[in-house]
């Protein structure tokens, strides 16, 4: 890992620290673009905004959607305190961005957490293909 790659995760660790202090889940990150520059930058607002979708990485995903081009997004990289969540990562994919980097994995994070973790939705499925397909027939082509 190059010096200027250590210093955007320590600015993502920095991020996280500043929304912990401000009451909301320790998560930060930032989007560097492919001219090095970092593009935007957030941190975690589940708590303070009501929302648990508002995980950085989301929320940059959603930016970089609608702000840069599919050629400028698939230059980028981010720069996360944490491995993304499975939520997360289906939105980076969806997003187009290049690369994500993290200081922490899921693994490394669950072994912080003395309280547990959430716990599993059972999943029940799949049902009706012949009904459900319809709408999505032709869709992807």
């Amino acid at each position: 890992m190059t010096p200027e790659a250590e210093g955007f995760l320590r600015r993502a660790i920095a991020l996280a620290a500043a929304s912990r202090a401000d009451g909301d889940a320790p998560f930060g990150s930032l989007l560097v673009g492919p001219d090095g520059n970092v593009l935007a930058e957030d941190h975690n607002t589940t708590h303070s905004e009501n929302n648990i979708s508002f995980h950085p990485e989301l929320k940059l995903a959603v930016w970089a959607a609608q702000h840069l081009t599919p050629e400028v997004a698939a230059g980028t990289t981010m720069y996360t305190s944490c491995q993304p969540c499975e939520m997360c990562t289906g939105a980076l994919a969806r997003s187009g961005l290049g690369k994500v980097v993290f200081a922490l994995s899921n693994d490394q994070l669950n072994g912080l957490k003395t309280t547990g973790g959430f716990t599993d939705v059972p999943l029940e499925g799949p049902a009706l293909y012949d009904e459900a397909r319809v709408p999505l027939d032709g869709f992807y082509n």
